[in-house]
Order: C-alpha cells, then sequence, then structure tokens
C-alpha cells in the first residue's frame, strides 16, 4: 500500500512508508551484524548469499566506472536496503515455518485493499481498456507491476486453498476468497506478460510433479529454437500479418500478444530492447551503469523502431526486461551475477521439494518457487526488482527457500501455528 512520492510531483523517487523502513532495517541489520555474535554462519555462506555478494560487488564496480555517478550511487543504496534487509532477516525470521505464511498473508492482506481500491476505479470507467492501465494509481504505476505482484502471489494461495491442512475452516474459505479476488485482479489487469508467466508456472509445476528430465526439457526448446531460426523469414511474415491491437475483449487481447505490426507496446518493447543491446554493445564489460539506462539509451533508438509513444526523456518504463537492463547498465559480469542467483534460488528450491522430510516443507517450497517462476517469466518483458512492490516478496520468498534448505535437513520443521 506504499505509494511513490513521485506521483506528487516530488523530483525524488522514493515509496513511502516502505523504503524508509527497509533502509532503517539495513542499519539496524548492520549493527547487530558487529554487535551480536549469535547470527549463524550458514546464512551468510549459503552458495545463494556467496552469489549475492559477487552481485553487490560488481554492481559497486560499475557504480565507479558509471556514465553518471551520483545516480548509480542512489540505485546502489536503493538495492541494498530492497534486498540485505529481506533476505538476511527474513532467513532468520523463516527459521520458524510458521512465519513463512505469516509473510504471504501479511502481504495479501495488503494488497487485497488495493485490488478494491482498483477494481472500484476501473467499474468507474466501464471497465475500459484505457482504464485498466492507470486505475490501479498511486499504488501502483502502471497494470504490468500490479499485474506481475498479482501472478507472484497466485501459486502460493491457489496451493494454501487446496491443499489439506490442519488450519481452521474459516482459514480455509479466506485462502479460496482471496485466491478468487486475485484471479479476477489478474484478469480485470488485461497484463499479457503476467497471463503468460502464470502460464510457465503450471509448466514448471508438470515439470517438478512428474520428474520430467530437464535435459529433455532443454532438448525440445532447442529443438524449437532451429525450426524458428530455420523458419524466421515465415514466422516474422505471418506475424506481421498479425492486426490485432490490445482490446477489452480477452480473446483479441491475447492476439494481440504476437502483433509486432501495429501494437504500440508490443513495438515500443522492441525498441527498448534493441536500445539496451546497442547500449551493451558499446560498453559490454562494465556497462553504462546501475540506473542510468532511462537517461543514456534515448540516442540510441534507432528511428526505425520507434513508435508513436517512443519518448527521449526516460518514463514509461526502462528497458521493459530485467535481463536486458542489468545488460546494459553492468555489463556481462553483471547479466551472469543475476543469472547465477536465479538459478542457486532455483536449485535450493528444488532440493527442498525433492528431498525434505516434512511434507509442509517441500509444499512450501513448491509453492514459493511457483511464484518466484512467475517473476523470473515476467522478468523478459518488464522489470520490477528496483521497486519495493517486487522486491520484497521476490526476496522474501527467496529468504524462505534458503531457510527451508538451511534448517529442514537439520530437524522437522514446526509449522504449526
Amino acid at each position: 500500500m506504499s505509494v511513490d512520492i513521485t506521483n506528487f510531483g516530488m523530483s525524488v523517487g522514493l515509496s513511502i512508508p516502505s523504503e524508509p523502513v527497509l533502509a532503517a532495517l539495513l542499519i539496524i541489520f548492520l549493527l547487530k551484524l558487529f554487535h551480536d555474535q549469535s547470527f549463524d554462519r550458514a546464512i551468510f555462506t549459503h552458495p545463494v548469499s556467496i552469489a549475492l555478494y559477487i552481485y553487490f560487488a560488481w554492481m559497486l564496480i560499475t557504480v565507479v566506472t558509471s556514465s553518471d555517478i551520483l545516480v548509480s550511487i542512489k540505485w546502489f543504496l536503493a538495492k541494498l536496503w530492497l534486498i540485505i534487509p529481506t533476505y538476511f532477516f527474513g532467513i532468520i525470521v523463516f527459521k520458524e515455518a510458521k512465519n513463512i505464511m505469516r509473510f504471504t498473508w501479511a502481504y495479501v492482506l495488503g494488497i487485497i485493499p488495493v485490488i478494491v481500491y482498483t477494481l472500484s476505479i476501473h467499474a468507474a470507467n466501464g471497465f475500459s481498456d484505457h482504464a485498466a492501465h492507470w486505475a490501479m494509481t498511486p499504488f501502483y504505476n502502471d497494470h504490468t507491476s500490479y499485474g506481475a505482484i498479482l501472478a507472484m502471489f497466485i501459486p502460493v494461495v491457489f496451493g494454501l486453498s487446496m491443499s489439506k491442512n490442519k488450519y481452521s475452516q474459516n482459514i480455509q474459505i479466506f485462502s479460496f476468497i482471496a485466491l478468487f479476488i486475485l484471479l479476477a485482479a489478474i484478469y480485470l489487469s488485461i497484463s499479457r506478460a503476467a497471463w503468460a508467466s502464470l502460464i510457465i508456472a503450471i509448466g514448471v509445476f508438470i515439470m517438478l510433479r512428474f520428474k520430467i528430465r530437464l535435459t529433455w526439457v532443454l532438448t525440445a526448446a532447442l529443438a524449437v529454437g532451429i525450426v524458428i531460426f530455420s523458419f524466421q523469414e515465415q514466422i516474422l511474415m505471418k506475424l506481421e500479418k498479425n492486426k490485432q491491437d490490445s482490446s477489452d475483449d480477452f480473446i483479441e487481447h491475447v492476439q494481440s500478444m504476437s502483433n509486432i505490426a501495429t501494437d504500440a507496446s508490443n513495438l515500443e518493447r522492441i525498441n527498448r530492447w534493441n536500445s539496451a543491446l546497442r547500449l551493451f554493445a558499446d560498453r559490454p564489460i562494465f556497462g553504462w551503469g546501475p540506473g542510468t539506462y532511462q537517461f543514456v539509451y534515448a540516442p540510441f533508438q534507432n528511428s526505425a523502431d520507434k513508435t508513436v509513444i517512443s519518448t527521449n526523456v526516460g518514463n514509461k518504463g526502462t528497458a521493459h526486461s530485467e535481463y536486458l537492463l542489468i545488460l546494459s547498465e553492468e555489463g556481462v559480469i553483471g547479466f551472469l551475477s543475476l543469472i547465477s542467483l536465479f538459478i542457486l534460488i532455483s536449485l535450493a528450491a528444488i532440493r527442498v521439494y525433492y528431498q525434505a522430510e516434512n511434507p509442509e516443507a517441500r509444499k512450501y517450497a513448491l509453492l514459493l518457487f511457483l511464484g518466484l517462476i512467475t517473476y523470473m517469466a515476467h522478468a523478459v518483458f518488464n522489470n520490477f526488482l528496483d521497486t519495493d512492490k517486487a522486491a520484497v516478496p521476490f526476496w522474501g520468498f527467496a529468504a524462505a527457500i534458503i531457510a527451508l534448505d538451511l534448517y529442514q535437513p537439520k530437524k522437522l520443521i514446526n509449522t504449526k501455528d
């Protein structure tokens, strides 16, 4: 429910009250780190934690080499308070597994009033396609970030509502109500990337549930890639014939996902992607500096790529891809550090799911991982990890998985509330 003060004409981008709280938690964590010797060293030596050190170390190097050091320093500090308190304090808090679900429900209870507010504004404007893009302001900048967060929590809430557990009947009923609200909200968000991310999460669930080997999936993906490469001209010609733009109609809106001929949203995303790749090509090692994309990409736009919604002032999003954004701002090493983090978190979740003795721990690992998968998939099309709304659940889910990975093998986790 926090609000970015730039929505009220302020020049400094800060989410109130969440970011000041996170900054305070960062200071508290650092003070405890130096004065409290009771921290479990395993928290700091886990492979994900080590990968996080490398991620921050390289980011700091690219701050020094940045094209705008002041912007990059601010970005670096924001990343510190968005990630460190949530991740490290999260692992400590999630030693008690009941806190994992408390964290989840705290966020869900916070977002439901935002959903109600959004739907009321949307309804007042006739549930139009246009209103769906901005009805969630000032709590979210647009429907894409709103849809990404909804998608992240749907697998978790769905799993809790469908699982047989020791919860009271009232909690079970509330789970179903919350699930219905989230599903209605994501449908009306008209966020195509969010819809696609849920489908990918379902695919990952099927892989894990039926133990489909990753080599088989990669082989199939390679085969599809070869086919696409071999028939790329024919495929492009087919896509260019698709003139279906975004629409209030669900079927037409889905069809517009592959429209690279007239859909301004799709074309502008391609423009931002191409700009990011050109920025990377110009500075492949160190990049242009954390947080600088929006200030430097304009000259790298190709006139042929520009659309009716193109801009040179860095608004309306940045690279529209978490992966291409870090590639352009922190170079290939920064990109690899982010990919490594995602892979190591995924491996930890899969390890707990297959090896944990406690069925509750396996369930939590699976649901949290599927929530993270929705964002990892969504990150191809958008980038939100620089915002509190996405960073807190993403790194919170990661911290919960690491807590399960560290402490579940030692003893059965207490899952009773």
